[in-house]
């Protein structure tokens, strides 16, 4: 008598499941582990500049008042993002949608590893506006390569006055080379949209991997990227940005006036530089040890004492985690969200490429 095959069993099925997880988990860690890596290493080389007595004495003296100012333009930095990120995605969004998911995504970033808040607050915004998430993604892009450029001009400009390195001024040119050419790149991709996807829908008949990975997701990318080619909201998005950095230096400013008598302007640009690209840097979440880092080396070159360049650094960082946790996660309780579930969520997009809950339903 022939025998009905035998199912598996729910022991088996489990075993597969925790055999990919722990997979999954271990592609994780060798992600996660150079970041990690480069903190520790960061925390390391401030801990042992650091006289503890002197850090303590180095807070105690700080000026309450402009500590107090500058959380007050921290909060002002965050509402100019907000109508900055908002023009990016070509106001298809409202402001307080906006507003709420920048700092989702800065709260996601403080917390989760492998910048998941970017792919956290496309994904977001995207449900909340109805926008498709491949549409969002080139507005993150752009905001990237913007703040980049910004971040290393402002650094790069300043350095040879500060220290007077003689090779800034060609590493100036050479980063802000890289940056045009990169968004110029962007500008040609969108100028000539029409003839970018025929490429592709001829390639993607060709390749069945092609066209599992493009479809309709390459036509909601360029509509992300129209903004490069419109002058005037491209031009206020702009705008924006620039006002977002004037107020970084402002912020700057009133920090180190909390802990120096008379900051000048070449300081606070240096300082602004320096830790903009500290955050850009590869790191934990919230860019722990390598910002304080950046920041205390660069500023004992200038003459500075490490402790009260450490204070400086920690009241920065710990006034702008604090803030966008406090705003990221009323609008992750608001939007129904929970870290956990979040970095569930994310994690299976960051790998498969595809957002669980697509705006319109059918990316």
């Amino acid at each position: 008598m022939l025998k009905s095959p035998r199912k598996p069993s729910w022991r088996c099925c489990a075993l597969g499941r925790s055999k990919i997880a722990t997979a999954s988990s271990r592609g994780n860690w060798k992600r996660i582990l150079p970041g990690l890596i480069i903190s520790v290493v960061a925390l390391v080389i401030v801990f042992r500049m650091l006289d503890p007595k002197k850090f303590v004495l180095a807070v105690q003296q700080a000026n309450p008042t402009f500590l107090f100012l500058g959380l007050l333009t921290e909060i002002l930095w965050l509402i100019v993002r907000g109508f900055f990120w908002r023009t990016l995605l070509q106001k298809k969004a409202s402001y307080r949608d906006a507003f709420i998911t920048v700092n989702e995504g800065y709260l996601l970033n403080n917390i989760l590893p492998l910048r998941l808040g970017e792919i956290g607050r496309a994904f977001l915004i995207g449900r909340k506006a109805h926008i498709d998430f491949w549409q969002v993604i080139p507005s993150i892009i752009i905001e990237r390569a913007l703040d980049l450029a910004f971040a290393a001009g402002i650094f790069l400009s300043t350095l040879p006055f500060v220290i007077g390195v003689s090779w800034a001024r060609e590493a100036a040119i050479t980063i802000a080379f890289i940056v045009v050419v990169g968004l110029l790149g962007i500008y040609i991709l969108a100028r000539n949209r029409q003839r970018v996807l025929g490429w592709i829908e001829r390639l993607a008949q060709r390749s069945s991997m092609v066209l599992k990975l493009t479809g309709k997701r390459v036509i909601a990318f360029f509509d992300g990227l129209a903004i490069i080619t419109d002058s005037r909201l491209f031009l206020e998005a702009l705008g924006w940005e620039t006002l977002n950095w004037l107020v970084a230096v402002l912020q700057y400013y009133l920090f180190l006036r909390a802990f120096f008598p008379s900051p000048g302007l070449l300081g606070v640009l240096f300082a602004l530089g320096v830790g903009a690209l500290g955050v850009a840097a590869p790191s934990s979440p919230g860019a722990l040890g390598v910002f304080e880092a950046a920041l205390v080396v660069a500023l004992t070159g200038t003459g500075v004492n490490a402790a009260t360049a450490t204070a400086f650094a920690l009241s920065v960082h710990i006034t702008s985690y604090v803030l966008t946790s406090l705003i990221g996660g009323y609008g992750l309780y608001k939007d129904g969200e929970s870290l956990s579930g979040m970095y569930t969520r994310l994690g299976k997009m960051k790998t498969e490429g595809e957002p669980e809950h697509p705006a319109d339903g059918n990316i």
